[in-house]
């Protein structure tokens, strides 16, 4: 395979990490360069601030650039290239407590187990398994982690305390919040219900206990991304979920429908808790209305979880008016703002980044425009096609559809 391009603005080198950490921001960001990282848009392979470390999507791409030939392979590599972003900030694999595996092929749901256990001997960090249509330079699938820098924050969460521990824990807390792993909706026999209500009443009862066995309720949640196939009613999820969160204090929450998850699910949460109640505070802009399934933006602490955005133009018209990706972008990040500066931030204080694109074609198009917002060292980011593309025409109203959507992190400077 032709190797990756490296981005113009952001090369890996040693002698480029020292330089990008000069200028550190009151909160003490730290860029992650580690030798040989193959670069391919506006974002750094890894970012810290305080205690946590945040790792881009680590494709299955070796240092030329090529895949491997099998899912393992290519399961393997792409731990790899995550291990070697932990590495290069004194951490270990121990040291991680969030991973989310972005996968082309169903297949790798069944070969992760053993991969993982190479890296994770004692189940590793709470986990995300998810399947897409395409990500970057095509690869096949990309991990990406958060990891923590003081091993004695971490604390894992088993709802079965004779459970296998190899597997990957139900939760993990890291200091001041909890990560949790995606939860199904199995009934009593293991088996995922046709029915899109009762499915998604039993992946919330899933999250709940999880919740529950780390001392925590859902008042607690941050940050939610709801994973949904097109098996699944996304308005009757919508109820349900509605039922479990207090009205205009919901978590921030990106919504993603995907092409299959793990045990032929159509439905699956995962996400971010405070541990703290105290620490937790929603931020909704005033050209925002309250919600009955997603706040704009949430702290924990010092960190704001910012939902997706699209492109769309707020108010009583709202909608989506742009044709291009490009302009599209634009008023997504103007949205995006909208929430960090009402939080009392802006562009400087995002650490970590998730880009949704309705075709992988337009990545260049879309990083272009992003780039154009930020300064370096760019944020942690991962980008994915998470479904086949939409067909690109106007509605009735004269709306277009949706061709990306931008959720973001935030750390909040100590001089703000």
């Amino acid at each position: 395979m032709k190797r990756p391009m490296r981005f113009a603005a952001l090369v890996a080198q040693p002698g480029l990490a020292l330089c990008l950490c000069a200028p550190l921001r009151a909160a003490e960001l730290k860029p992650i360069v580690p030798p040989g990282a193959q670069i391919v848009g506006p974002y750094t392979p890894g970012l810290q601030v305080g205690n946590l470390v945040y790792v881009s999507g680590q494709g299955a791409g070796d240092s030329k650039g090529e895949f491997a030939p099998t899912v393992a392979g290519q399961l393997r590599q792409s731990l790899n290239n995550v291990k070697s972003v932990v590495e290069a900030a004194g951490l270990t694999m121990e040291h991680v407590v969030y991973a989310q595996l972005y996968a082309t092929d169903a297949a790798a749901y069944d070969v992760l187990p053993s991969v993982w256990g190479e890296f994770f001997k004692e189940g590793g960090p709470a986990l995300s398994r998810l399947g897409v249509t395409a990500l970057p330079v095509q690869t096949p699938l990309e991990i990406n982690a958060v990891a923590v820098t003081d091993l004695t924050t971490k604390r894992v969460i088993r709802l079965s305390a004779t459970g296998d521990t190899k597997e990957p824990p139900d939760a993990v807390i890291a200091g001041d919040r909890l990560f949790f792993s995606s939860c199904f909706g199995l009934d009593s026999e293991g088996k995922i219900p046709a029915d899109s209500a009762l499915q998604t009443q039993l992946a919330l009862a899933h999250m709940e206990a999880v919740l529950k066995a780390a001392g925590i309720g859902p008042d607690h949640v941050v940050f939610v991304n709801p994973y949904l196939t097109d098996a699944l009613d996304a308005r009757q999820m919508n109820r349900e979920y509605a039922r479990h969160f207090k009205f205009g204090d919901t978590p921030a929450r990106a919504t993603i429908h995907v092409t299959h998850l793990p045990h032929g699910a159509g439905v699956a949460f995962t996400g971010v808790a405070a541990m703290d109640l105290a620490s937790r505070r929603s931020v909704r802009p005033k050209n925002m209305q309250p919600s009955p399934t997603a706040s704009p933006c949430v702290f924990v602490a010092d960190t704001l979880y910012c939902s997706a955005k699209s492109g769309f133009i707020p108010g009583p018209n709202l909608g989506v008016y742009a044709e291009s990706v490009e302009n599209q972008v634009r008023q997504t990040m103007r949205n995006l703002l909208d929430g960090l500066e009402e939080a009392g931030m802006s562009f400087a204080d995002v650490v970590a980044a998730n880009v949704y694109l309705d075709d992988m074609k337009d990545f260049a198009r879309m990083n272009r425009i992003y780039a154009s917002y930020l300064k370096t060292p760019f944020p942690a980011r991962t980008t994915i096609q998470q479904r086949p593309s939409v067909e690109r025409k106007q509605n009735e109203r004269e709306q277009w559809p949706d061709l990306e959507e931008i959720s973001l992190v935030a750390v909040k400077s100590k001089n703000q």
